[in-house]
């Protein structure tokens, strides 16, 4: 589908109106926490359905709907480590969980604020090679293989207590890999957690509680763009409309995710994700789509 830009921001999602974000609000929601790649549906599904491609704007922006719920589920988490971080602080307890996991958490993001700032003039430009279907559908195809590694790999024996900074690095540098559309955030990072030896469950919730800040920084500086885009005031509100539906879409797909992988395997993910990569390169050499 056509570009649109606003003052060099991609502001395709304007021209869908309110149902249409709605649905891509469920999809961005149910595909940004999972490991399957937002990025990747947010252009199938709008090309499988005649749609406007709603642009990277939108897929940024909507990050947002999964900070939201992520903060919401694991409540407990952030104010543990806000507030426990605090207390060590003016307690002098250098040695504290709380102001460990901070400190792994800050040093894991480092990478991908670096690289983000480096690349940020070209991932979300109008018309972006990054979008392309080339792209996610190869990006689709590695990581399924690096996650059915890393699957084979761990042991599953660790949690997050466990984790020394250099292991908190790791994964941040993992993490870099979600820059590039297909590949994922929550995909990265969880496999990098796994290779770490991390339980299942605990590699979620270090991923999770790892893109708070990524998503924050990216959400909130794409919502600098459109408001320097001047876009009017109705694309604001099918903005909203989105956010507040994936906002819903990504908790329940949170809750969904924990419990799964209390009791199996990667498996499934890494299973569709090469089948997805597959069919999005089938489409592009045989059917020619873009």
């Amino acid at each position: 589908m056509a570009d649109v830009c606003t003052q060099g921001v991609d502001t395709g999602f304007v021209a869908l109106g309110y149902a249409k974000i709605a649905f891509l609000g469920v999809v961005q929601g149910l595909t940004e926490l999972l490991p399957v790649s937002s990025t990747a549906h947010m252009r199938l599904v709008p090309a499988l359905l005649g749609w406007q491609d709603p642009g990277s704007a939108f897929s940024a922006t909507m990050q947002l709907a999964a900070l939201a719920a992520i903060v919401s589920y694991f409540w407990s988490d952030v104010r543990f480590v806000t507030f426990g971080s605090l207390d060590a602080v003016r307690s002098r307890n250098w040695r504290s969980p709380a102001i460990r996991l901070a400190v792994a958490i800050i040093i894991a993001t480092i990478p991908i604020v670096i690289a983000g700032l480096l690349l940020s003039s070209s991932l979300n430009a109008c018309g972006t090679s990054f979008r392309s279907l080339w792209v996610i559908g190869i990006a689709c195809l590695v990581m399924g293989i690096l996650l059915a590694v890393a699957e084979l790999y761990s042991r599953h024996r660790k949690n997050i207590e466990e984790m020394t900074l250099v292991d908190a690095l790791f994964v941040g540098i993992t993490q870099v890999g979600a820059l590039i559309p297909g590949v994922s955030r929550s995909g990265s990072t969880l496999t990098g957690a796994l290779f770490l030896g991390l339980q299942r469950d605990e590699a979620a919730r270090f991923s999770f509680l790892l893109g708070l800040p990524a998503i924050a920084l990216a959400g909130l500086k794409e919502l600098f763009e459109l408001y320097k885009a001047h876009i009017p005031m109705e694309a604001w509100s099918v903005l909203l409309v989105g956010l507040i539906v994936g906002s819903i879409s990504s908790f329940v797909t949170i809750w969904g995710l924990m419990r799964f992988l209390e009791r199996f395997s990667t498996w499934p993910f890494v299973i569709y994700r090469v089948v997805l990569g597959v069919v999005i390169l089938f489409g592009v050499l045989t059917m020619g789509w873009a």
